[in-house]
């Protein structure tokens, strides 16, 4: 099984829940594009200045994905 990527954008301010969340439905929509094999996307508010959005891929798709989408972190994925 090939390694599984985490990419993750921070939002940042009293408005990063929303934008976090409407982030989530970008990153769907890119999958379903794309026709990816991993369909795991999220959001998580981490207090209330900060909340992330999320997808997984695969390790052969994080290139394409880094470079269109800018991430701004990644982590292995388990």
């Amino acid at each position: 099984m090939q390694r599984q990527i985490k990419l993750i954008w921070d939002f940042r301010g009293p408005s990063a829940a929303k934008t976090a969340e409407h982030h989530e439905i970008h990153l769907r929509e890119y999958i379903e594009t794309e026709k990816f094999p991993i369909n795991i996307t999220g959001y998580e508010v981490l207090n209330d200045m900060h909340a992330i959005a999320y997808m997984v891929i695969t390790d052969e798709n994080m290139i394409q994905v880094r470079d269109a989408l800018k991430p701004h972190r990644g982590e292995v994925f388990e």
